[in-house]
Parts: C-alpha cells; structure tokens; sequence
C-alpha cells in the first residue's frame, strides 16, 4: 500500500537541500538577526544587504515606523476578520482611493499579500472556456491564479512579440483572452515591452493585465511601468504590491469600478482571508506620502541602480538584460552560483542566489537588488567583493587579462 508521505524521503530537489545544508553551502531559509535596510546582521557577521526588495529605503523611515506605531495605538495588531464581514477599515478605503489616483485608475481593491491579489484576481475574472496568455518569465503567483481558475494558460517566450501573436493567433476568436505580464521581471530585471504587446493584444481582442510588483515606486516616477510608458488607459488590470517599495505587506488591483467590485465579491482570497491590519495599512499610507512629495527617492534608487551596472561590466561580469534596480549577475552552473554566493558572505556582502527551475538551464545566478538608501561607499565595498571573489574563483578576468582584452 502507498504512503502519501513516501514522496517526502524520495524528492530529488530535498535532497539535495539536505546534503547541501550537511556541508554547510545551503543558503536558502538562513535567519539574518539585525537588518537597517542597507546593511544587515547575517549570522554574526555585518553585510552589505543587496538582497531586499526595499527599492526605496522605506521600511527604516521614521515617518512609516511612526505611522504602524500609531495605528496599532488606535485599532490593535489585527482587524480579526476577512473584507467582506467585519474587516474592512477606514484606512483601507482611504488607502484604496489613494492608490486608484496614484495610480491613473479608476477603482483598487487591497489585498493582504501580494501572492493573494494575482490568485484572487485572476481566478475570480477567468472562467471555462476562457483564456490566460503568460509570458514564461511571470511570477509563480500568476500561474497558480491560472491554475485556480476554470480557464486554460497558454505561455509565451519570454518577452518575444512573435512567439505572443503565435499564441494569439491560434485562440478561438469567440473566446475570452488574457493577456499577463509583469511590468519589471524580478529575476532578469528587465521591463516588458508594454506598447507592443498592448497593440497586439488588441489586435486579438484580449485584455490586458500587468503585475508591476517590482515595477510600482520604481518606474514612471514611481508610478509603475503603465505610466513609464505613458499608456495607463490602455491597461485593463494593474497589480502592485506593498512589500516592497511601500515598506509594508500587502496587494492591490486597480482598474475600472465595475471591474474592481466584480473582483471583490468574487475572489476568494479576499473574501476568505483576514484583512490588512491596520499598521501595515497606515504603513502603506505613509509611505505613499512619501513617494508623492518626495521624488528624490526615486532618483536616487536610479542612480545607484545605474552606478552598479556599470561597476558590474566594467569588472567583467554578464548582467543579461538588465535596466532596473534589479540586476543579475549571471554565473551558469549552480556549483558556480554556490561558491560564489558563500565567498562573498565571506566578504561581507549579502546576495540572492537563484538556480534552475527559476531559472534557465546553466542560467544560474546571484540576483542583487539596489535601493535609495544604498551610499556609495556601500556600493563601493559591493564591487570590491565581486573583484575580489571574481578573480579568486576564475569568474571574471584579472585587472591584466583586462588590459590585455582592451
């Protein structure tokens, strides 16, 4: 007779966790003890933090902390129920009217994760015979909101407008379409193609939805990759999350009103979950406050951004596509990814390494991430560290192969 639980001793992906947590190379679900933002506490020894989604340096702001303290003051550490009964507070409604204008919609809906909004969204507004068209590069929250619905997913390769008219192309004229992209893709760190693939998927008659988790206080002012481009009433659907440039937890979906109140009576993990307690609500406000009148933030994330790129090809190493905040260091295998996420833990500098399946075959590699808060002198320590463990594991040429290669 078969055990359920038989799978647990017979997965290849754990075990090789566990022989690699043996020898102490393991470095996934470690514990930092202290973080500031910009630098961290990573089992007793300080480290440049250019693991964290904090593009704007937000969670360490004095205003935001004070404005969670004062919110639990006022309502407590939970709401104790979900949106639809007893959950909802003034704060959410405020804060949804806020992000719908921040935003150049008409109507939000908050969620309280991320993950939640995509499932709840996407599973509430595709049904049978429907269908999902995703970029290959999308956030697991998206397939999982596909897989929950009735629709059917067809996939895209990553970024390519041909292989999307492909797609599009062969789908029943009659039948329901959805177009998913994110706006900043969180691994290569690159921006969608969003002009092109909105006029095509017009052309078919699809709609479109773009999750801009990385991409709302970054671009476009912060107002997301909708309006980098210029062309927020061409979306159907935006998604945006708070545990990043907002310093909080939590989603949200902006669209037109009628779209929005479908999706609140009918997505589940609105419906079913807990709602946003109020200081990571207040949290998400103050931090909105900030954006709005203070666009230096931004500015600076940028230019740090930019800074590090060119410190990255100038010493050697593949940043792929990169042109955000968000820039790979591409290293191949994952022995590679491996030794070099350990050597520079070694050198004081905190980065997150990603192997296949989230990536490519051979396409492993460390993903760092910059925020406003970042000075040059934590920048500077950063590249010393990849020169110096480039150099030391044969990853990048010598300062002599460098000057040999000009």
């Amino acid at each position: 007779m078969a055990d359920l639980f038989d799978k647990m001793r017979d997965d290849e992906l754990i075990k090789r966790a566990k022989e690699a947590t043996e020898i102490g190379m393991y470095p996934y679900f470690r514990a930092l003890s202290h973080s500031e933002g910009v630098t961290a506490t990573f089992e007793g020894k300080e480290v440049v933090m250019l693991g964290s989604n904090n593009y704007l340096g937000l969670t360490t702001d004095q205003r935001v902390r004070q404005a969670a303290i004062d919110a639990i003051s006022r309502y407590g550490t939970s709401v104790t129920g979900s949106r639809f009964l007893n959950g909802t507070l003034e704060l959410h409604l405020e804060l949804e009217r806020r992000l719908a204008k921040f935003v150049n919609m008409e109507a939000a809906v908050v969620f309280s994760t991320g993950y939640q909004s995509n499932v709840g969204a996407i599973s509430a507004i595709v049904g049978e015979g429907d269908y999902v068209i995703l970029d290959k590069d999308d956030h697991a929250s998206i397939v999982d909101g596909v897989s929950m619905s009735k629709g059917e997913m067809k996939r895209f390769r990553h970024n390519s407008l041909d292989s999307l008219e492909t797609v599009l192309a062969k789908l029943p004229e009659e039948a329901g379409k959805l177009v998913i992209i994110d706006g900043v893709y969180s691994m290569g760190g690159d921006i969608a193609p969003l002009p092109e693939i909105v006029a095509l998927s017009k052309k078919y008659g699809a709609r479109i939805m773009v999750d801009d988790a990385h991409g709302i206080g970054v671009t476009g002012q912060g107002r997301g990759t909708s309006e980098h481009f210029g062309m927020t009433d061409q979306v159907d659907l935006l998604m945006g999350t708070f545990s990043k440039s907002f310093a909080s937890i939590g989603g949200f979906i902006a669209g037109k009103a009628e779209t929005i109140y479908y999706i609140q009576h009918k997505a589940r993990s609105l419906i079913f979950s807990a709602a946003l307690p109020a200081p990571q609500t207040a949290a998400v406000l103050a931090a909105l406050d900030i954006i709005e009148s203070e666009p230096q933030h931004v500015q600076n994330l940028w230019d740090n951004a930019d800074y590090m790129r060119k410190g990255f090809n100038d010493l050697g190493y593949n940043t792929a596509t990169s042109n955000t905040p968000i820039i790979p260091v591409v290293l191949g295998e994952d022995f590679r990814v491996g030794l070099a996420w350990n050597a520079l833990i070694e050198e004081g500098v905190y980065t997150n390494p990603v192997v296949p399946p989230a990536t490519p075959p051979k396409g492993g590699l460390l993903r760092t991430s910059y925020t406003a808060t970042h000075r040059k002198e934590h920048l500077d320590r950063a590249l010393h560290a990849f020169k110096v463990v480039g150099e030391r594991l044969d990853f990048i040429p010598t300062k002599s192969e460098m000057a040999a290669i000009k």
